[in-house]
């Protein structure tokens, strides 16, 4: 996409407004709205915001930055036409007044984190696999964890009453460009799961974004709240986001696939699996980056709790799809779709990039169900358990060192104040759970 072709589009669809699209450090999507009037300016890299506004970003004395344009993210939204008049996007970088990438901008970072990939001869190509519940809103219109939809996995109509809501977000997706491979309703009531096409890392993180930009608007549109929360309701399964990846090599041949070796797996496939293993309890505080979060990090629900790796089993944390050739990838299961997809992925990348670079040699697979095994078993193999609450991951977050090579100083120490801050909170909150334990008996 170019500048002028972006202009043509805007001509012939009547585009009046722009969302200036960027994402702060928690991975919330921020946006500055600007009429057609300062699209050119835009266009330019001048739109300017108040960054010490923005929770991470800068202090007062330095706040003013800019969003400079991905014109490759341009998209119409289709369903913000109101009277023939349009409206479309852009996602930013953000950039400081002497024109420099903004440290603190995640998309920034994993440009640097892909930089450095490049440099070791790959790209890293990714698909995600975000799960969301679609719950009902209350006579206020406030969010419940309520539903009635009595579907189970893969089910059916009648019993899916999420199907309508679906299917729009379906259709709105790839009337902005996406390839949709397959949708489903996910195991617990009220669940479902859409899957686009892989793409480079960059674009799947933008698109990952995206989504759960659409997926909220268009649930709303049927009086439905749809939450990525990883564990709204106890006892039913969690969502999580299965985040597949490849690195292929720059003559474009996938670097993982060997015909000639034992799984159809090359020595870099066994070599970033390595780096995966080896830095999964410190890469956990930001592909599960809530309280919340290790609720669904629980034996019990298919959710990954234990530091493996096979080629068949779902109850390890690192699985390997049946399709080989160009489809070979690695498949990370514990990151859930509350994180930050631009910090998880220069996360993950760096930790598989860590094993390529030092050779390392991933342990035996597991190839029978980690859950039924005894800790004695799981001792005697091995295997380690994921951390067991943001507390754990953050101690384990900042013993590794990869994570604050790969989020920068200022990522990492805001990153590490802000989850310090909400697990404090949580510590003393009194929950619940302890009013109906304790309440009426002590």
């Amino acid at each position: 996409m170019t500048r002028d072709e972006i202009l043509k589009i805007v001509e012939e669809q009547n585009i009046n407004f722009f969302r200036m699209q960027f994402c702060d450090i928690n991975g919330f999507m921020k946006n500055v709205a600007i009429p057609r009037s300062q699209l050119e300016k835009a266009l330019d890299g001048q739109i300017m915001f108040d960054g010490s506004s923005i929770d991470g970003f800068a202090r007062i004395q330095e706040s003013d930055m800019y969003l400079k344009p991905d014109y490759d993210t341009f998209v119409v939204l289709p369903w913000r036409n109101k009277d023939g008049i349009a409206a479309a996007r852009l996602i930013c970088d953000v950039h400081l007044p002497d024109g420099t990438p903004f440290a603190g901008c995640p998309r920034v970072n994993l440009k640097k984190s892909l930089a450095k990939a490049k440099e070791m001869g790959f790209t890293m190509n990714v698909g995600t696999e975000a799960e969301f519940f679609l719950f009902n809103l209350d006579e206020c219109g406030n969010a419940t964890t309520h539903t009635q939809d009595t579907a189970g996995y893969f089910s059916l109509d009648p019993d899916d009453e999420g199907t309508n809501c679906r299917r729009e977000i379906i259709e709105t997706l790839e009337a902005m460009g996406y390839e949709i491979e397959a949708s489903h309703h996910e195991v617990a009531e009220g669940q479902h799961e859409v899957n686009f096409k892989f793409a480079d890392a960059l674009t799947c993180a933008d698109n990952t974004v995206t989504f759960k930009w659409v997926v909220k608007a268009v649930a709303r549109k049927y009086n439905l709240h749809a939450t990525f929360m990883p564990k709204p309701v106890f006892g039913i399964n969690g969502s999580g986001m299965h985040t597949n990846q490849s690195l292929f090599k720059l003559d474009g041949s996938n670097a993982f696939a060997d015909d000639s070796g034992e799984l159809g797996l090359s020595e870099t496939a066994y070599q970033y699996i390595a780096g995966i293993i080896k830095n999964a309890r410190g890469f956990a505080a930001v592909t599960n980056p809530l309280i919340n979060s290790y609720k669904r990090l629980v034996p019990g629900y298919e959710a990954p709790v234990y530091v493996a790796w096979s080629a068949s089993n779902r109850s390890a944390l690192v699985r390997i799809p049946a399709s080989r050739g160009v489809g070979t990838r690695v498949e990370v299961r514990c990151p859930d779709p509350t994180c930050n997809p631009y910090l998880a992925f220069a996360m993950m990348l760096n930790s598989g990039l860590d094993g390529v670079a030092n050779k390392l040699t991933p342990p035996n697979s597991v190839d029978i169900n980690i859950f039924a095994m005894t800790p004695a078993e799981k001792d005697a193999a091995g295997i380690a358990s994921m951390p067991a609450s943001l507390n754990e991951a953050m101690d384990e977050l900042k013993k590794n060192p990869i994570a604050r090579e790969t989020l920068g100083e200022h990522i990492f120490e805001k990153y590490c104040a802000t989850k310090e801050a909400e697990w404090d909170s949580y510590r003393i909150s009194v929950t619940d759970w302890e009013l109906d334990s304790y309440l009426d008996i002590y």
